[in-house]
């Protein structure tokens, strides 16, 4: 059928208030062109991220209402652990409040000054986790990927080259592991190949590094797997996660993605050595192994979520609304990351509005714009967010400039989407009218969550 249809009913809906376009311009002014400042009743359309905003189904609800508080001893953390186990395959399993957290208990134990940590690319709170140690991420994608324009079905990998060139030369003992996102998400969303795993997989044995991987989205990866990659097209979604995972030491993942909840995550790994150390810091900072700062409740509906993530119907639902909002865009010629992702669509900022150079932040302003044009908020994955300060005083900027439009999990409808076209494409018609933003105050990590900035001229 050429129509795709969502694979559920609706059974309880939330009100959204509709704004002026003034009071939007307001609004932003006040919150200092930081989409992050702006109260959620004040927004329209929602895709500053597709992190713990999706909607849970009636099972998951179910067992938020079966969750097991005890302290100890869990029948909820029993099933999340034996679910968690059953798909990914790995031996420890610590459940943590929510990616990040697992991010940092890993970096902790295995990360320590002057240490470098390859992958394909790092996300924003990977990246500052890795710093928090003053160690440094290093991201090593092929060139031809940074050219939006390219099309390539597995955008989201490793460059094989660059990773053994580095390693050959390096201090391997200030490697201590290697990590890779799937799907790529600061590179687009984009998914990385069985292949490409593999031969990660090779090079960290022969170099003997572990092998770590970001599990976030590791359900539209295995589709994307399933649909693009030679011998795989007949393969069960569960089959092809459980083969990515077992080329892997273990892995950190954020739940509020690919286990369509609204908090929590969790810390894999194979290594006793390395669990042990993990469970004391989990221990100090987020609670007793069998909860690690979750209730009861939130285990089962990860549990339940984890599952519900690779049924294919939905995950084809996902993907095939992805890419028709990606069409409809380029119906309009608004330059996009191409091909389109599994979770989000990537306009390419710098070729919205070529006026404006990255000094003045042409992600952050077209996301400032669409809010203004239509109560849509998305997220910059530019400059603001990968950019900074050197210790000399001057700024570095990031080799991306995009505004990311990612939606929410059974969330929102087509008529939402089709909005979401319109806005945007009304905003291209215009978009030699956007003013550039300055920074005015900034944090040391993550600027993007509180900085503020003011409108140029």
């Amino acid at each position: 059928m050429k129509t795709i249809i969502e694979p559920f009913k609706i059974k309880s809906v939330e009100p959204i208030r509709i704004n002026t376009k003034d009071e939007r311009h307001e609004i932003l002014k006040k919150s200092y062109y930081n989409l992050f400042q702006v109260r959620s009743q004040d927004v329209i359309i929602d895709l500053l991220t597709d992190s713990g905003t999706g909607a849970m189904s009636s099972n998951q609800w179910s067992g938020i209402m079966k969750g097991d508080e005890s302290y100890a001893g869990s029948d909820s953390y029993l099933f999340f652990s034996d679910t968690i186990r059953g798909v990914f395959g790995f031996k420890y399993i610590l459940p943590t409040h929510q990616g990040r957290a697992a991010e940092r208990i890993l970096f902790s134990t295995m990360c320590k000054k002057g240490d470098v940590v390859p992958s394909n690319m790092h996300f924003d709170t990977t990246r500052a986790n890795i710093l928090a140690q003053k160690a440094k991420p290093l991201d090593l994608i092929p060139d031809k990927f940074k050219d939006t324009q390219h099309v390539d079905p597995f955008k989201g990998n490793m460059c094989i080259d660059k990773l053994i060139d580095f390693l050959s030369t390096a201090d391997l003992s200030k490697v201590p592991l290697i990590m890779v996102t799937i799907t790529n998400n600061s590179g687009g969303g984009q998914p990385v190949s069985m292949e490409n795993i593999k031969n990660i997989h090779s090079v960290a044995k022969k170099y003997n590094i572990p092998f770590y991987i970001d599990a976030c989205r590791f359900a539209e990866n295995a589709y994307f797997i399933q649909q693009r990659e030679e011998g795989y097209s007949t393969v069960p979604i569960q089959d092809i996660v459980e083969e990515m995972f077992s080329y892997a030491d273990g892995c950190t993942m954020s739940a509020k993605k690919d286990g369509i909840v609204n908090i929590g995550g969790f810390l894999c790994t194979n290594n006793e050595e390395v669990a042990e150390k993990n469970k004391n810091l989990l221990i100090l900072t987020e609670g007793f192994t069998t909860y690690g700062g979750l209730a009861g409740r939130d285990l089962e509906a990860i549990a339940i979520g984890i599952k519900e993530a690779m049924d294919f119907d939905y995950l084809n639902y996902r993907v095939k609304s992805i890419e028709y909002l990606g069409k409809e865009l380029l119906k309009s010629n608004v330059p996009i990351l191409q091909p389109t992702g599994g979770h989000a669509v990537y306009i390419d900022a710098s070729l919205f509005a070529k006026h404006l150079d990255k000094s003045q932040y042409p992600g952050q302003a077209l996301a400032c714009a669409l809010y203004v044009e239509g109560g849509i908020r998305t997220s910059e994955i530019g400059s603001f967010m990968f950019g900074g300060i050197n210790d000399d005083g001057t700024e570095y900027f990031s080799d991306f400039e995009l505004v990311r439009l990612a939606i929410p999990r059974r969330t929102y409808t087509q008529s939402h989407i089709d909005y979401v076209a319109e806005v945007i494409q009304l905003v291209y018609e215009r978009r030699d009218e956007l003013k550039g933003l300055e920074i005015t105050k900034q944090s040391k990590y993550l600027r993007h969550f509180t900085g503020e900035l003011k409108q140029i001229g």
